[in-house]
């Protein structure tokens, strides 16, 4: 449909394509929803309808449309449980989307899972996080890295995901049962935004501890106990010692003292490929400009977004990542001593600036080191180095754009407002960043200018440095999820087997289905 076309006209286009008379018509919805704005000047609306039909089997036989086809099955189904006996509750490590999921999954089975989260619910986490943005005063175990909901919490709360699980439909259909606008069922590029997922991860908590499961917050687990090469328990916040056989290890990507004690017990991790690179911020009516046209600003189609992606002449991929429409460039350290960005977006996205990662891959060979947690000292490096640049009190280095391209330091802001809350400095990002990503991304640039008009917006701000785009350690782990050690099932992004908020919460899933799979629900005798 144009869209100049009013929805309610939908069913009429139905009608016309399945070739019915609407009284045969018992009912339809909206499965998808997409957006092309590919054709110049014009921008339809793409619908995939899932409609009910009377004698269905007889219209199936005789259509020849191959746009046309049974509705899937969507439903949920759960696991057999396995047979061996659990002697202590299940415990669940990190309240991300892998934790907050597999804590659904295990508590709907009667597994009553025991949650531990190190940083606080997500209420006095937010409160903790505006400290953080309006004083510089960093909380290591509470930031925008650790508490309820995950690094997820405060971003754009993207829904899109490539992996292909039909786990998919369960993640989002828990998540409007939880609050989330039902629209994320079916359009194309679904996102909830920050203000919507701090109530989405709360009631997905309460639906856990309503189904047996009980969350703990503050509870960080300082060691592992174990025995035999087996999970006999863990300790919380170095004091208190709790029994457990089953440790499903949900830690976040960011949980570098958690890598540093799971290294420590033997248990097996190697270094894993991430990228690193900037945000980079321009104004939102730009970005709406050069997609939509005519139409930038229509009601109908809110703010814009992109995704672009080069090939450079060092072999370097360098690609725009997590765009945020409408949002803001974050303070997203969970560390003294280094500057850490990341994007967010409220559901709105009705901010000035459009922001995105510009980031460029790189590789275990890229770490000077072969140690599994060598990513996280190369990381910590450049960190540390956007701390100096910024002047060492949490304030962002940046760059305009233009200077970067022509290869000098920027001293002063242009007609783009950087909107990093705890403030910025002017510099030159080649001060921290690896020489093969500032060439990568100074030679992408005009690239992505023809395919994007104004993206090479000489003002446009550069923030340094986006180094958590994912885990830089994958914890190894069997086809039954199991981990080296017995009993710990490593799950999601911090894992290594996940990227964004949908794959890490169907990860959480496959491993609480792991568990579920091999164990007898818990009972307490």
């Amino acid at each position: 449909m144009s869209i100049e076309e009013d929805e309610a006209g939908l069913i009429d286009k139905l009608i016309k394509k399945i070739r019915v008379k609407r009284a045969d018509l018992l009912g339809y919805k909206i499965f998808k929803k997409s957006v092309d704005a590919r054709k110049n000047g014009l921008v339809y609306f793409i619908y995939t309808v899932d409609f009910a039909l009377k004698n269905e089997d007889a219209f199936l036989k005789r259509t020849r449309d191959k746009d046309i086809s049974p509705t899937p099955a969507l439903e949920y189904k759960y696991v057999r449980p396995g047979a061996v006996r659990l002697k202590n509750r299940p415990v669940i490590v990190g309240s991300g989307p892998a934790g907050l999921f597999a804590g659904i999954i295990m508590s709907s089975m009667g597994y009553r899972p025991l949650l531990l989260e190190r940083g606080a619910d997500v209420d006095a986490r937010a409160r903790a996080v505006q400290k953080f943005w309006k004083k510089g005063q960093l909380d290591p175990e509470c930031n925008v890295q650790f508490g309820e909901g995950g690094a997820g919490t405060f971003s754009d709360g993207k829904l899109t995901t490539l992996i292909r699980d039909p786990r998919c439909r369960k993640v989002l259909e828990e998540m409007v049962l939880a609050g989330a606008p039902e629209e994320i069922l079916y359009i194309n590029k679904p996102h909830v935004g920050t203000d919507n997922l701090r109530l989405v991860v709360k009631n997905l908590r309460r639906k856990i501890c309503s189904l047996g499961g009980e969350v703990r917050f503050n509870s960080k687990v300082s060691d592992i106990i174990i025995n035999d090469n087996k999970v006999a328990g863990i300790v919380i916040n170095d004091t208190e010692l709790l029994d457990t056989g089953v440790l499903l290890l949900a830690p976040g990507h960011s949980a570098r003292d958690t890598f540093e004690l799971l290294y420590a017990r033997g248990v097996r991790m190697e270094p894993k490929p991430f990228s690193v690179g900037v945000r980079v911020e321009h104004p939102q009516k730009l970005i709406d400009q050069a997609q939509y046209k005519k139409y930038a600003g229509h009601g109908k189609l809110g703010s814009a977004d992109y995704k672009l992606a080069y090939h450079a002449s060092n072999g370097r991929s360098a690609y725009t990542f997590c765009m945020c429409p409408g949002g803001v460039v974050v303070p997203a350290a969970s560390e003294e001593g280094g500057v850490v960005t990341n994007g967010m977006s409220f559901y709105a996205r009705a901010a000035q600036n459009a922001n995105s990662a510009l980031l460029v891959g790189v590789t275990p060979a890229d770490f000077g080191s072969d140690h599994p947690l060598a990513g996280v000292d190369f990381q910590r490096n450049w960190e540390r180095k956007a701390f100096e640049l910024g002047g060492g009190d949490f304030k962002a280095p940046v760059q305009l754009l233009g200077d970067f391209l022509a290869d000098k330091p920027s001293t002063c802001i242009g007609s783009v407002l950087p909107s990093y809350q705890i403030g910025v400095r002017p510099a030159d990002l080649k001060g921290c960043l690896p020489e093969y990503v500032v060439a990568a991304i100074r030679e992408a640039i005009p690239q992505m200018e023809a395919k994007l008009r104004g993206f090479a917006l000489p003002d446009a701000v550069m923030t340094g440095v986006e180094t958590r785009s994912s885990s830089p350690v994958r914890i190894l782990r069997d086809v039954d999820f199991e981990a080296s050690v017995g009993g710990l099932y490593p799950a999601g992004e911090g894992a290594g087997y996940a990227g964004g908020i949908i794959s890490s919460a169907v990860d959480g899933i496959k491993a609480a289905e792991a568990i579920a799979s091999k164990y007898t629900p818990f009972e307490e005798i």
